[in-house]
């Protein structure tokens, strides 16, 4: 079963974006599947792990050589792959108080 990805904004919250107030992004490339990669995020219909993505981008890939190496991905995956991990890299973490 996939899941479709929503981004919130750092508050939580999800808006629309003609309010102007939180940035709400559909992820519509990336899809979680446990039967696919063990359920990393992957580009839709594909085992390319947004993992992959980063890490070729990191090592300074550019994105025309990340699309050279994987023909059948369009810019529009890469730039969704990087939205995605600043997003999950935006993520905050809250500790457990004691009681």
């Amino acid at each position: 079963m996939e899941a479709t990805l929503t981004m919130l904004s750092s508050t939580g919250e999800k808006d629309d974006h003609e309010s102007g107030h939180n940035d709400v992004k559909n992820l519509t490339r990336i899809k979680l599947d446990p039967e696919v990669m063990g359920g990393k995020p992957c580009i839709r219909g594909t085992r390319v792990t947004v993992g992959t993505l980063v890490g070729l981008i990191a090592a300074g890939r550019s994105i025309e050589e990340v699309l050279e190496a994987y023909p059948y991905l369009e810019r529009a995956d890469v730039q969704e792959a990087l939205s995605y991990a600043a997003w999950r890299s935006e993520e905050v973490e809250l500790g457990l108080s004691s009681p």
